[in-house]
């Protein structure tokens, strides 16, 4: 076969983003933190837009102070129609602006070559995770320098919990050492604080934790050691007769055992608490629901008034200004639309919400109906892919909590009475686990009995896997014996 070249036309329909739609994309499914910082950033990198701040009761606003500092004669001259000194505008760099500042000495809070500005104080108040914390204990340790570095690298084999997650050859084949140097780092390393680090299992961290609290050759020992698959199912009677004991002492040593810490390394966690913060507020007055938007520490942008009189004088301008500040003109204008087509968007599907949850919202009990992303799109003749963003990641405070837009979405789940939310049947679920006796907890049949008392029928492999979704261990393993 022959190659040849050839020269086609083809007519073909292709659907491209332009960067404007993927911005406005993007705003529409950032949660309300990341949409704060993405508003700070434009606004330091656009000069087309500005932050309205909220007036003094003098009348004037940060922003309007700010401008007239900065902008002084020139501000004035425009503002008289006079002809502007362009090269105060253009012709002053921020560079020459940090050298000014940066002469006297002053701090301006800016970084270069990756430095922090960090006081002792900052330090000190740092919270340490377990590897700093590890580490901080082994070189204030007497050891050599080969079971330093061994020990060293069991601390980086361990998960946030305090679990040691390589084997010994493992470590050894690591810090390039023979398999007892390992096995010394290991033991070294599980003498740390907290109790029961460096340990391979629950058993062993249990067991890591006796020797603190003079537990060692106890009937709490004798269990762990002896004793543990008994203890896992909650089998007393057969420990109390595996051990010859009383069934009270059992119970009390069983005590002792739940006090200990599964997860030494808990404390110790270097992750940052994340706070949510509702996007939307749902409130009811008269009868009838207020949506308001929550906007606190959301800047709120417009157009510079000044660079607009300054865009209106085009003709003063050079080609390269000009072009530059219609580019940036448009850059603005696009996010100012984007942002208020995004507060739309979140506004309507929030109304959508509130007309088919109506029951939940008006009513103190956690039942909701069955709803899926397509309903609410076509209610409100949207693709489901936008509603898909609009409910990633948002939330609503009403005044039954505070809940992820997610929560009012759920499968149907077929009774005698049609179709029931999934979500009902896990709170049914969770009602009837805190409600029952301790000490003759509910196994998956009874809940099944209850639920159809309730006009609920499903089968008790849907139970269970509603139960584990809930976290909820099997009645075996909820059932006290004090």
């Amino acid at each position: 076969m022959a190659i040849e070249h050839k020269l086609e036309l083809r007519l073909a329909q292709k659907l491209i983003l332009t960067p404007q739609l993927q911005q406005s994309i993007k705003l529409l499914q950032l949660p309300l933190l990341e949409l704060s910082q993405t508003l700070s950033k434009e606004l330091l990198e656009n000069p087309l837009l500005e932050d309205i701040v909220e007036r003094e009761p003098d009348g004037k606003s940060e922003t309007s102070d700010r401008a007239e500092a900065e902008t002084g004669e020139s501000a004035r001259e425009f503002s008289e129609d006079t002809e502007a000194p362009l090269e105060k505008i253009f012709g002053f760099t921020t560079d020459n602006y940090f050298e000014e500042r940066g002469s006297d000495g002053r701090d301006l809070g800016y970084f270069t070559s990756g430095m922090e500005a960090q006081t002792p104080f900052d330090r000190s108040s740092k919270k340490m995770d377990l590897y700093e914390y590890l580490v901080w204990q082994l070189r204030l340790s007497r050891v050599s320098e080969t079971a330093r570095q061994t020990a060293e690298v069991v601390i980086g084999n361990l998960n946030q919990d305090g679990y040691l997650l390589a084997s010994v050859n493992e470590i050894a084949k690591l810090a390039e050492t023979d398999v007892k140097t390992a096995e010394q780092a290991i033991a070294f390393v599980q003498k740390l604080d907290p109790p029961g680090v460096g340990a391979k299992d629950l058993q062993e961290c249990l067991l890591l934790q006796l020797k603190p609290l003079n537990l060692e050759n106890t009937l709490v020992e004798k269990i762990l050691t002896g004793g543990f698959s008994e203890l896992e199912t909650k089998k007393h009677k057969g420990l109390a007769v595996k051990f010859k004991v009383s069934l009270e002492e059992v119970l009390a040593a069983v005590k002792i055992i739940e006090g200990l810490e599964p997860r030494p390394g808990i404390n110790y966690s270097g992750e940052e608490t994340i706070h949510v913060v509702p996007d939307v507020y749902v409130s009811e007055s008269d009868g009838k629901f207020v949506i308001i938007l929550n906007d606190e520490n959301i800047p709120r942008l417009r157009l510079s008034s000044y660079y607009r009189k300054l865009m209106s004088r085009k003709n003063e301008l050079g080609e390269k200004e000009r072009e530059y500040l219609e580019e940036k003109l448009r850059a603005a204008v696009w996010l100012l639309k984007s942002l208020d087509q995004r507060n739309k968007t979140i506004y309507r599907v929030t109304e959508s919400i509130l007309k088919f949850q109506e029951d939940f919202f008006r009513k103190e009990s956690m039942e909701i109906k069955p709803l899926n992303l397509k309903d609410i799109a076509a209610d409100l003749n949207m693709h489901e892919s936008t509603i898909s963003r609009v409910t990633s990641n948002k939330y609503m405070q009403c005044p039954q909590g505070l809940f992820g837009f997610r929560f009012f979405f759920s499968n149907a789940v077929q009774s005698s009475d049609g179709e029931i939310s999934s979500v009902t049947v896990r709170s049914h679920i969770k009602q009837f686990i805190l409600e029952e006796d301790s000490k003759a907890p509910l196994n998956d049949k009874d809940i099944v009995e209850q639920l159809k008392a309730r006009n609920i029928t499903i089968a008790r492999r849907t139970v269970a896997k509603y139960r584990e979704e809930l976290k909820i261990q099997p009645h075996s393993r909820r059932k006290k014996w004090t």
